[in-house]
């Protein structure tokens, strides 16, 4: 989720629109406080470290930060506010049993389903209805009283009693607070289009609040037959990937080529292909911007990294953004037309194609258009391999690790070199071929061999 919409946001921040991009937190909830039980450990620390494990993972996978992330626990006061103004308007009341527990009337408001498709008298009951004082099975909680058992901290004082917010008023109270009555884009896994989504919108329609103009559901990650959850006890990390050799551009690239609302059923060998799909493309833009660099440079002087958009006819190159001008017509038909993101990423592909086979004839001029739209492409899906975020970033191995594969490559390469001098071409090819074989691709380029690590060999 957090790699499709920061993909809609950027494309949107591309558009020439102001972004105010909220990601709350549910830092409170049943499960957040079974776990608290049962670890003996405090909601808030549980919370936290998950918030934390969040937060670094969307940084490595350049995920923009969000403009606010407000934590539920910090909203109690608004969702009590919302709450009033539903038990005023006839939509929600207090439990009779003096529990503290205060329900959403699903069959006061007349437009439940409309968002999931659903029709109330098709629902089946929540399983908690028959233990507790609910006037209908289909009613939802907008507070829950305090409850035997419930630690002492899970609760916060309110005109109903002590005890805490439901889930879904929690949402509908953070994003009235940062967006106002009324504002466009709602995001969330389709598998929370019902009841969430359907309840927020119930219970921010019936307070009288505009709510969401758009609704944007982006499909699973699926890890066999089944969704990838932590519920589960099925999630693959980012940290394992990475330590298997993945880079976090090229994770991106993975879940951020295939249209939102496609399934994406993992594997391996699919992720290998994604990564390796991303490194034919951050191949082209390396080795172009290096000969641009060259040429620009003049002979007999050495470019520094990441000139070449300084000097000569590579100036234009400094612009090469998601700044208007720059991408292709049917890239930007592709982004526009419900955020087709797989169709956009062919024709990066395509222009790559087209790029390789300037570079194989040393056009120069001609490629220096190409390269500027490959980047502008490349930076709409933020995996631009020259922006700061991938081109400082350590590689797989670790800085100390890089350092010692660098001099036992560089050992190499200077005796294929040597090899090549004397015109011993199968000591030269033998050489390269170990290098595959022990996952490192060799390239020749016109400053030079450089290597890049395989994303399936040994290395």
């Amino acid at each position: 989720s957090s790699v499709n919409y920061d993909v809609l946001r950027r494309w949107l921040m591309h558009s020439g629109y102001a972004v105010t991009f909220i990601r709350n937190i549910t830092d409170i909830d049943d499960k957040i406080i079974a776990k608290s039980i049962a670890e003996q450990r405090p909601f808030w620390a549980i919370a936290y470290a998950n918030e934390l494990v969040l937060a670094a993972d969307y940084a490595a996978l350049g995920v923009l930060p969000p403009t606010y992330e407000p934590r539920a626990t910090g909203h109690v006061p608004e969702m009590h506010e919302l709450i009033k103004r539903l038990i005023d308007k006839g939509h929600a009341y207090v439990a009779a049993d003096g529990s503290g527990d205060v329900y959403f009337d699903v069959r006061s408001f007349p437009e439940y389903g409309s968002l999931s498709g659903r029709r109330p008298s098709d629902m089946e009951p929540a399983a908690d209805g028959p233990a507790r004082a609910k006037r209908d099975p289909l009613d939802f909680a907008l507070w829950k009283g305090t409850k035997p058992g419930d630690p002492a901290e899970t609760a916060w004082p309110s005109p109903w009693g002590h005890g805490r917010p439901g889930w879904h008023i929690e949402c509908s109270a953070m994003s009235w607070k940062y967006l106002g009555d009324e504002f466009d884009i709602h995001g969330g896994g389709h598998d929370i289009a019902f009841p969430h989504h359907e309840n927020e919108l119930a219970q921010s329609r019936g307070a009288g609040l505009g709510f969401a103009r758009h609704w944007v559901h982006h499909a699973l990650l699926n890890l066999g037959p089944t969704k990838m959850s932590k519920s589960l006890g099925n999630v693959i990390t980012l940290t394992s990937l990475i330590e298997a050799g993945l880079r976090p551009a090229e994770v991106r690239y993975y879940l951020g080529t295939p249209h939102y609302r496609s399934t994406i059923d993992y594997s391996d060998e699919a992720l290998r292909e994604a990564a390796a799909a991303y490194r034919r493309i951050e191949g082209f833009v390396q080795r172009a911007e290096e000969l641009v660099a060259a040429r620009a440079a003049g002979p007999g002087r050495v470019p520094e990294p990441g000139e070449a958009g300084e000097r000569g006819e590579a100036s234009e190159l400094g612009e090469a953004d998601a700044s208007g001008g720059l991408l292709p017509e049917a890239f930007v038909d592709a982004m526009n037309d419900d955020l087709n993101t797989s169709r956009a990423m062919a024709i990066v592909h395509d222009a790559v194609r087209h790029g390789n086979t300037l570079l194989a004839s040393g056009e120069t001029r001609t490629l220096v258009p190409v390269l500027r739209e490959v980047r502008a492409m490349l930076g709409v899906f933020g995996l631009d391999p020259l922006d700061a975020q991938w081109a400082s970033a350590i590689s797989t191995a670790g800085s100390d690790s890089r350092n010692a594969i660098d001099a036992l490559v560089s050992l190499a390469l200077g005796q294929r070199d040597a090899a090549r001098v004397r015109k011993d071409w199968s000591a030269a090819d033998a050489i390269r071929d170990q290098l595959r074989e022990a996952g490192v691709l060799v390239e020749d380029t016109p400053n030079g061999p450089r290597w890049t690590l395989s994303s399936e060999g040994g290395a």
